[in-house]
């Protein structure tokens, strides 16, 4: 252990730089647990670097990978300052030009390439490659959604309220956030999502997943940086954190200098994230575990069910159906439509597969208790069962297929219980009630904790697809209700707002004095 000094060399009473750890040493946490070091963490813990906690798990960040994230928050805070400057039609002169790198076809000819190399790695480590893989529809979402920031109207200084007094006037006005920190998964496409807080005055900087960076660095190289020099924004308007280890973002997520940290990717991952955040005081927007339910109630209308359900699988992400409840009444009727939907959904793609409640298993036509189906899953073809029985407990899972849809079903005993599952098992995201009764609607919208309620498909939980604007990310109620806001976080919701006063009257006393006759 070093002396008792603090980073500028001040004394300091009872505490120390961290230099070393041993195995075995205590480190509390939560106010009243502790976690013990490994000799594995102790081993590579050197001086200078960092240990952080995160509800019991230690964290270690190399000196090397904090001082990269400290100078790429250093630059994004460096630009901030300077955003001030920038005119509004200067950052729409950037997302135009952002678009039009993506739309040059020699452009986009090298970031193809460049995720190829990426998806090519990927799959030889038997990693997921279903977001990673960049597409002509994705090209063309991302220079959508790009082209709809430069349209978007701007909103820094734009007064929200006036409230006028007798001799002055208060207006509340919108203002920059400030730095925003993004962590998310290997998907290219988050790019134009993340750059979307410049529209407000913010700026950013971002860590991708390890199996996407090839494809970011060319994305940074070829497009992003030659648009903000184009469109004269100041260098580190948008940052890559230029690293593949999950210590970069934990860094990151610990930087005191973020006004916000945003994180999608995996539950684990995200939930340790915002620990982290909180503990530094950041705010956070967090969206981890994913997956729709659908409740086929006693007055659902088969034709919009099985409609429902084909149209909520067509591929796998966080809003794609995950789990489907269907009423006792209902169920001799809507269990065949829903195998239908599946089984259409399956020749959709390459297959399907069920997990059934294992009080419901038996309620299966026999041909789907017994058949073997071919899975694709992210380390390549499986053969397994068609159906398997599924605990309640486990009614929270997400199934992260590849190209076979995988879904769950438990038959309620009414509408009520399929909610109170929802509320006990579901990550607290998408809902979707399938019936003809206004009043079931009703109830089930006042009793379901979610932030995203529909009446059909549950792919319409999207920033692009249902408000027209690129999202930095979608919040579930898994850990609690958010405030003041809904759960869909664009970059034209990045903002503070700032009070600003215009007194006319110079004479103004919260006591009613008069001012006294000032002596000449």
């Amino acid at each position: 252990m070093g002396s008792a000094v603090d980073d500028g060399g001040t004394s300091m009473r009872g505490a120390a730089r961290l230099e070393a750890l041993s195995p075995g040493q205590p480190i509390p946490f939560g106010g009243d647990r502790v976690a013990y070091v490994t000799p594995e963490l102790a081993a590579a813990f050197k001086a200078g670097d960092r240990l952080l906690t995160a509800d019991g798990a230690l964290l270690h960040v190399p000196a090397a990978e904090h001082a990269l994230v400290e100078a790429a928050v250093g630059r994004a805070a460096t630009a901030f300052a300077r955003m001030g400057e920038v005119t509004d039609s200067a950052i729409s002169a950037f997302f135009e030009a952002f678009a039009a790198r993506f739309a040059d076809d020699a452009v986009w000819a090298g970031i193809a390439e460049a995720n190829v190399r990426d998806v090519d790695a990927a799959r030889a480590r038997g990693r997921s490659t279903t977001r990673l893989q960049v597409s002509e529809t994705m090209r063309a979402d991302m220079v959508a959604g790009l082209r709809a920031w430069a349209g978007a109207p701007a909103s820094r200084g734009r007064v929200l309220e006036r409230i006028e007094h007798a001799g002055w006037t208060v207006e509340q006005v919108v203002a920059p956030l400030g730095v925003l920190g993004f962590v998310f998964e290997g998907r290219p496409n988050v790019f134009a999502d993340a750059t979307g807080v410049i529209r407000t005055g913010n700026t950013v900087v971002f860590r991708i997943g390890s199996d996407a960076l090839g494809t970011a660095r060319a994305i940074v190289a070829l497009a992003l940086e030659p648009a903000l020099a184009d469109a004269g924004l100041p260098e580190g308007a948008a940052v890559l954190v230029d690293s593949a280890a999950h210590a970069a973002g934990w860094a990151m997520f610990a930087d005191s200098r973020l006004s916000l940290a945003v994180a999608r990717g995996s539950g684990p991952a995200v939930a340790q994230l915002g620990a982290i955040a909180r503990q530094a005081g950041t705010p956070v927007s967090l969206h981890g575990t994913g997956g729709a339910w659908m409740v086929a109630g006693e007055a659902a209308d088969a034709e919009r069910f099985y409609a429902a359900a084909y149209h909520s699988l067509d591929r796998k992400v966080c809003n794609t159906l995950n789990v489907c409840c269907i009423v006792e009444a209902r169920a001799d009727a809507l269990v065949p439509v829903f195998l239908q939907a599946l089984t259409a959904a399956g020749e959709r793609r390459k297959g399907c597969k069920l997990h059934v409640a294992e009080k419901d298993f038996d309620r299966l036509p026999s041909a789907w208790r017994t058949a073997r189906a071919t899975v694709v899953r992210a380390e390549g073809p499986r053969e397994e069962a068609l159906a398997e029985p599924l605990a309640d407990a486990d009614l929270g899972r997400e199934w992260e297929w590849e190209e076979t849809p995988e879904v769950s079903l438990r038959i309620v005993r009414d509408e009520a219980e399929a909610v109170a599952l929802f509320n006990r098992y579901s990550p607290h995201f998408v809902a979707t009630l399938i019936s003809e009764d206004a009043e079931a609607h009703r109830r089930f919208f006042a009793a379901v904790d979610a932030p995203f309620v529909g009446d059909g498909f549950t792919r319409w939980v999207d920033g692009q697809y249902a408000l027209n604007r690129p999202e930095l990310g979608l919040s579930n109620w898994e850990h609690g209700r958010l405030f003041a806001r809904a759960g869909v976080l664009a970059g034209d919701g990045v903002f503070t707002v700032r009070s600003r006063v215009a007194q006319a009257d110079p004479h103004l006393d919260r006591a009613g004095a008069p001012t006294p006759q000032r002596q000449p």
